[in-house]
């Protein structure tokens, strides 16, 4: 059974990555754990901020938010009750990446889906903070969906990597059990935005290993922007998700936000599979 855990902040943006997630795993066993997170700046009274665990005033704290958090899930979980769904709510107090990083030990969460953005703390201009930290520093894999986007058959998946990246099957298991439980062809794709770099050849990685037994095909772009060739990739090919490793930090902060040079943004059209790599 899979275990998933669905982040909430209650708006509109969180619930969209629910109901895909939902969506995608039609006809699953899945546990579903949803979490709202409150920090302590949010209370402003001497008795809430001095508030410790196990105390009256801190478990009031986190039964009125669980009820509230109950309440919010119930029309979920009737639209999605003929499925072989489980679903678990549960609060902290604490911040966004503790809070996650305790629930996925906690519960041994197998994936992390939130949206891009969110109503609160999106100090970033494309991706909200929390989901920026979340895939920073949580070491889980995280599926971001974008803001409004709506669950379709996922055809094809685009795993983009960086020149000289070394692959594992153990950190690409992620990918692998959505490939299996979608059926997508899946497209590599190595980027390099060194302009005098020499294109990149399959045979620079350990592709054939690390992909053994996966069907897929293999694409080079040199000397373009990490974003608009990604940007490209993903409109001339219908791919439904796209994965990437953040082990090289610059590879992702250019894939987000764009070189320094080129001030280039990069806004996903689908899902962002965030890896990691132990």
């Amino acid at each position: 059974m899979k275990r998933i855990l669905l982040p909430t902040d209650f708006s509109d943006n969180s619930k969209n990555a629910i109901l895909y997630a939902m969506a995608m795993f039609k006809g699953e066993a899945v546990t579903f754990y949803f979490l709202n997170v409150q920090k302590s700046s949010e209370y402003v009274t001497d008795d809430i901020l001095s508030a410790k665990p196990g105390s009256s005033v801190y478990e009031a704290i986190l039964a009125d938010n669980e009820a509230k958090l109950k309440a919010w899930m119930a029309p979920i979980q009737q639209q999605f009750e003929a499925e072989s769904f489980s679903f678990e709510a549960k609060v902290d107090f604490d911040s966004i990446t503790d809070a996650i990083s305790q629930a996925v030990k906690l519960y041994e969460i197998d994936l992390i889906i939130m949206g891009t953005n969110g109503a609160t703390d999106a100090a970033e201009k494309l991706f909200g903070s929390n989901t920026l930290k979340v895939m920073r520093e949580v070491k889980s894999p995280v599926l971001a969906i974008p803001e409004d986007y709506s669950f379709t058959q996922i055809n094809a998946m685009v795993f983009s990597l960086h020149h000289g990246d070394e692959l594992s099957r153990e950190d690409l298991e992620p990918l692998f059990s959505l490939l299996k439980h979608t059926n997508a062809q899946l497209e590599i794709l190595d980027i390099d935005d060194d302009a005098i770099a020499e294109p990149t050849r399959q045979e620079d990685h350990n592709i054939a290993t690390a992909f053994e037994g996966i069907d897929y095909s293999f694409h080079a772009l040199t000397g373009i922007p990490t974003p608009v060739g990604i940007d490209a990739f993903v409109q001339l090919f219908p791919v439904g998700l796209h994965a990437m490793f953040t082990t090289h930090e610059s590879f992702l902060e250019r894939f987000i936000f764009g070189s320094e040079t080129s001030q280039i943004s990069y806004h996903t059209r689908v899902p962002l599979l965030i890896l990691k790599q132990h």
